[in-house]
């Protein structure tokens, strides 16, 4: 479960101020570059998360096997090769 202080930054429920974007992080009023990414990991080997987080952030999954790459060079193999498929 993610902290709930992180809900604006994540919805990026950003206002604009003077020309400047900033952000309400708990009571505190940060201003905001576009140049700045949030990554959060994890070692859980098989996390799950509720929909309410999904829906909130991209997940990306780094645990990838031999096997598992094999298949998704040959799905773009296929894709290049035969559309029609």
């Amino acid at each position: 479960e993610l902290d709930p202080s992180l809900e604006p930054l994540l919805l990026k429920q950003l206002f604009k101020q003077g020309g400047v974007n900033y952000i309400r992080l708990g009571d505190a009023t940060i201003e905001f570059s576009d140049a700045f990414r949030f990554y959060i990991t994890t070692a859980l080997r098989n996390p799950h998360y509720l929909p309410e987080t999904a829906v909130k952030v991209c997940l990306l999954n780094f645990m990838i096997t031999p096997d598992g790459l094999s298949d998704q060079l040959l799905g773009v193999a296929v894709a290049q090769e035969r559309p029609d498929l």
